[in-house]
């Protein structure tokens, strides 16, 4: 699949104190026949996430239609586990409500941050969103000890569907910053609300240079399961795609991911958090480019589906 970037969609004026910088992991709800919201974390001045959102027509998605005057979802209470900031990862409308997943983040001493998965729920997408609990849906365990977190839900029939990123490592860039080291985990769930059952990892980082992943992005297709995802080196991330026939064993298919960064502009550095929406004629892509998402959301298009 090849995509055609159409370019920088959004990012905010800065006016606003909550939404000084970023417009992070763009995660689409789909409105109304052709009219997107996307989610995005916008942070203020210590870089703590709360989660926006801009609306987009598909007949025309370079164009912000509206965008929120106040944050749909705050951080956390002081000492709770998304007290530095919340990002939003997964939106899944159930029974007259929207399910909203997200990550919360937590400053440590001792470590530098732990990630871990909350979700918040709403009566309609405008939000507010309440905590369904003041802690993580996946909540540290043996071998995730500090990073559950970026969750994508799909209901699956039955069941409930969650990939996520899970770990416990740490590594280092060329500068000596900590980097987490991570790798893309599976669980499921009867009702989207308990996600106790064990995990599997079902993709890992390849060769010295990957150190982990980013939030997953999944299709279901007639075929099988289609994924992107962001690749996470030491020196930032670029966008990946896998396949798979039962959504735990993937082929990862990389060089089909058809987005690579631009020569100059504000995705030259780095692309990453594709979120992917089906249109009329084919697909709309959101991602993230440089500073992961503090440069805005750009778009790109696909023709074939």
């Amino acid at each position: 699949m090849k995509w055609r970037k159409l370019g920088l969609l959004y990012a905010p004026d800065g006016r606003q104190a909550w939404a000084r910088s970023h417009a992070m992991l763009p995660t689409p709800l789909m409105l109304s026949d052709g009219l997107v919201r996307l989610y995005v974390a916008h942070t203020d001045e210590e870089v703590r996430g709360r989660v926006g959102y801009v609306d987009v027509a598909l007949a025309d998605p370079t164009r912000a239609l509206r965008v929120a005057e106040a944050p749909v979802l705050d951080i956390g209470e002081p000492g709770d586990f998304d007290d530095n900031g919340v990002n939003p990862c997964c939106v899944v409308p159930v029974d007259g409500e929207v399910r909203l997943y997200y990550v919360g983040y937590q400053l440590q001493r001792q470590v530098p941050y732990t990630l871990f998965s909350g979700l918040a729920i709403g009566s309609g997408a405008d939000g507010p969103f309440d905590r369904f609990s003041r802690v993580p849906i996946l909540d540290r365990t043996g071998g995730e000890r500090y990073f559950r977190t970026a969750p994508f839900v799909m209901r699956d029939g039955a069941r409930w569907r969650m990939w996520y990123i899970g770990g416990d490592g740490w590594t280092e860039d060329q500068n000596g910053k900590k980097l987490p080291s991570y790798s893309m985990r599976h669980v499921e769930s009867s009702d989207g609300l308990s996600w106790n059952g064990p995990s599997v990892e079902c993709l890992t980082p390849e060769g010295p240079e990957e150190i982990g992943f980013g939030r997953p992005f999944v299709v279901r297709e007639a075929m099988g399961y289609c994924m992107w995802y962001s690749i996470r080196s030491r020196v930032g991330y670029k966008i990946g795609y896998a396949e798979s026939a039962d959504g735990l064993h993937w082929e990862r298919l990389d060089a089909a991911a058809g987005i690579e960064p631009s020569a100059a502009g504000w995705d030259s550095e780095m692309i990453c958090f594709a979120a992917i929406v089906p249109a009329r004629d084919g697909w709309v892509m959101f991602y993230n480019g440089n500073g992961y998402g503090r440069t805005g959301v750009g778009v790109a298009i696909s023709d074939g589906r």
